[in-house]
């Protein structure tokens, strides 16, 4: 079971299970995701629903590299994986309880999405927030290009989402990105206390609050979404990919001046050529080893 339930005292608590991979995002995941919360909607006895990771290194770290790998040779399967992730994400926007992320650890790529989802958000002080989908090979469009200038405005945003560098989570919080940020041994107490003033409100007036704050949330997702999802599904093959792929298992940096080479490129086989181009011996550099800690949808 990769994703636990638990209801206790009109909370329910949803927590990502794979620690292994950094709480990771596979379809079985990104179902049950989907199902929780839907679960949760459904349970009158439910006030508050909390979203959290097992462990203290990551909160989820987007999708599953290994389960992407697939996709290089079979892009168009990418698409119903999309499906289910907009399905978990729109589970859990849409949830008729409260929903409040408890960042345990680091929120990458699409983990970070799943926060932006939530309707508050709490993290421990050395919780650090990321998007690397230009720098992996991934477009970010599973709700941080819809909502990450919401968030922090829009001159932020574009820092987050083009630059890709690590965000402390004082500084998410001075920007708005954060409701709270305490230390981690008060981590729980925090929630507690969020958690309790969430449950001493009315259930009917506040599902109907969330659904008046959601507009501009729901009106970009909803012009966006299913567009990114056809992008997403033809580049799910794409030299970039497959670069982005290839130098995560290989502990190396990405060839950059190798993708703007192959863009210039008009081969018969656009994959194939382009992959081939790429084959060649990696550059050399002194840059740190990637993990799955960053990717994005």
């Amino acid at each position: 079971m990769t994703v636990h339930y638990t209801v206790e005292g009109g909370r329910a608590t949803v927590r990502l299970d794979r620690p292994e991979v950094l709480n990771a995002l596979d379809r079985p995941t990104l179902e049950a995701l989907r199902d929780r919360f839907r679960e949760a909607s459904a349970d009158h006895g439910v006030g508050v629903v909390v979203l959290t990771g097992t462990g203290e290194r990551a909160f989820c770290t987007g999708a599953d590299l290994d389960e992407q790998k697939a996709f290089l040779d079979g892009p168009n399967d990418y698409w119903d994986w999309m499906s289910r992730f907009i399905e978990a994400i729109e589970a859990v926007k849409g949830c008729a309880k409260p929903v409040v992320a408890r960042l345990n650890g680091m929120a990458v790529g699409g983990g970070n999405e799943l926060n932006l989802a939530c309707d508050l958000a709490i993290a421990a002080d050395d919780v650090v927030l990321r998007h690397v989908g230009p720098s992996r090979g991934s477009l970010p469009a599973g709700g941080a290009t819809q909502w990450m200038s919401l968030l922090v405005g829009d001159r932020r945003a574009r820092e987050v989402l083009l630059l890709n560098r690590p965000i402390t989570a004082q500084q998410a919080l001075d920007w708005g990105w954060l409701n709270r940020v305490v230390p981690r041994a008060d981590l729980d107490a925090a929630m507690d206390d969020l958690c309790d003033a969430l449950l001493e409100k009315m259930p009917e007036i506040i599902r109907a609050t969330k659904v008046q704050l959601d507009f501009w949330k729901d009106l970009s997702w909803s012009m966006t979404i299913r567009m990114a999802r056809e992008w997403l599904t033809v580049h799910a093959g794409s030299a970039e990919v497959a670069e982005g792929l290839a130098s995560f298992e290989e502990k190396r940096p990405v060839d950059y001046d190798a993708l703007r080479r192959v863009m210039g490129a008009a081969p018969s086989d656009p994959q194939g050529s382009a992959r081939a181009a790429l084959s060649g011996p990696p550059p050399q550099d002194d840059e740190a080893p990637v993990t799955q800690e960053i990717h994005d949808v």
